[in-house]
């Protein structure tokens, strides 16, 4: 009878999608321009939260209130429903910000904020980033409670809508609100699935942290006829200091930044991992990365060093002059064992023993994320890992972190929580660029897999 039962409410969310329902609700939201990084949206950013997701959720028993964040940021939605305090609580998440819409560069016939269906894919801004993610869970959610009368856990929410522009106030908030947000577990939904067609579970994400590397020879620029090769350049300097942090296949050689040996338990649950983006995405180098590791190991598993932009002169005139100033903004992404505060200095001590004292490392202001990693032998993984299989017959991926960063050291540090992450999104979607997209199979199956999960959250057999 239970599994009949499960199988039903499984079909219920198929059907929410089939009948255009989910569509609806994704439509609506879509066309709420909620850009955080558009400071005219202050207010549209505020009834995202009060409006839209307080009157969606509270349909369901939810009860709400607006929290605010740093001052002058924008506030967060607490919400929950309650049934049982001997039942397991949930804290799920997700964020109704997106960044700014660029409408003139979407393609002919598309608009950011309206949700168009072209083939298998449904546009619109926030589609994969994180509307469409968090309309999926609540939709699920909903077929649950209509199923069963009752959920059969409890669940509580914290939404907010400035992840986009770094979640400002989110750790301060999620400090003071502690008792408010205590759970058993948390599960919610962003970032992209390994492939588009493998349900995945990430179990945290790894750090990031942006910094400048600065090369101030002498003021101004001077004649290459007349100066060249009695003064320094500072493009080839910065360029060969820069060329110290890694070797020649990109493999890090600053000391601290190399992790502790990968896991044996995040080495088993990356063994049946090959990352690529599906359609679109670019082919992976065999010969670039840590050697001795697999694909998956070097972006799951492992410290990556990039360099997001390099300046010297005037890339837009070039003059016949070598420049006083050499500028480059790099990025490290780095995996749990890695001191996040020692990033900065770990790299001037390198440079300086490499030679390149002159060459200053400079924060960027930018917030830096915490790397975080849950064990992938733990129960509650095991748990879910057997609903998506039960729900779709495929065996999931599971990530000990994403590749990319997200603030789940907020959920897993600072309030103590186990986490889980199902992403509903695939790598190509085109999140933070025009012809943003959901595919429609992967929003069905998800349906489906959330409803599972959630109806199996309200039987006996759940980890506490």
């Amino acid at each position: 009878m239970k599994a009949n039962a499960r199988d039903v409410v499984i079909a219920a969310a198929h059907r929410h999608f089939d009948t255009r329902a989910f569509h609806a609700d994704l439509a609506r939201r879509v066309a709420i321009p909620t850009e955080s990084q558009n400071p005219a949206r202050t207010e549209t950013l505020r009834s995202y939260l009060a409006d839209e997701i307080a009157a969606t959720i509270g349909a369901m028993g939810f009860t709400s209130r607006l929290v605010d964040g740093a001052p002058g940021k924008p506030p967060f939605l607490i919400a929950e429903r309650i049934e049982d305090p001997a039942r397991p609580t949930i804290l799920s998440y997700g964020h109704g910000d997106v960044i700014r819409g660029l409408e003139p560069e979407w393609r002919e016939g598309l608009s950011p904020w309206t949700l168009t269906e072209v083939g298998d894919r449904l546009y619109g801004r926030g589609t994969a980033d994180n509307k469409g993610q968090h309309s999926i869970n609540f939709a699920a959610l909903a077929t649950v409670l209509a199923a069963r009368g009752k959920l059969g856990f409890n669940v509580k929410f914290l939404i907010e809508v400035g992840e986009e522009v770094g979640s400002p106030g989110l750790a301060d908030v999620c400090r003071a609100e502690r008792d408010a947000l205590k759970a058993d577990v948390f599960i919610a939904s962003d970032g992209p699935r390994l492939h588009p067609d493998r349900p995945t579970i990430f179990l945290g994400a790894r750090g990031v942290k942006n910094f400048d590397l600065v090369l101030e020879l002498r003021p101004g620029a001077h004649h290459s006829g007349n100066w060249g090769g009695l003064i320094a350049d500072p493009g080839i300097r910065l360029a060969q200091a820069i060329a110290t942090i890694t070797d020649v296949r990109g493999a890090i050689r600053v000391p601290e930044w190399r992790p502790p040996p990968i896991p044996d338990s995040v080495k088993r649950a990356l063994a049946d991992c090959e990352p690529g983006g599906g359609e679109g995405g670019p082919a992976i180098d065999a010969d670039w990365g840590e050697p001795g590791l697999t694909p998956a190991e070097r972006v799951f598993g492992w410290t990556s060093f990039a360099v997001l932009a390099l300046k010297v002169g005037n890339p837009a005139q070039p003059v016949n002059a070598i420049a006083g100033r050499a500028w480059s903004r790099c990025q490290l992404r780095f995996v749990v064992g890695i001191d996040p505060d020692d990033i900065v200095p770990a790299l001037q001590r390198h440079l300086a023993r490499a030679g390149f004292a002159d060459v200053r490392v400079e924060e960027t202001g930018e917030p830096a994320m915490a790397a975080t990693r849950l064990d992938p032998d733990t129960p509650w993984v095991r748990w879910a890992v057997a609903s998506l299989t039960r729900t779709t017959g495929k065996k999931p991926a599971l990530l000990p972190n994403l590749g990319g960063s997200l603030p789940n050291d907020v959920f897993a540090d600072i309030l103590g929580l186990p986490t889980l992450w199902i992403p509903h999104s695939y790598a190509a979607c085109s999140q933070h660029a025009p012809n943003e997209h959901l595919l429609t199979p992967i929003a069905r199956e998800a349906l489906g897999i959330m409803a599972g999960l959630f109806y199996d959250l309200g039987e006996s057999d759940v980890p506490r």
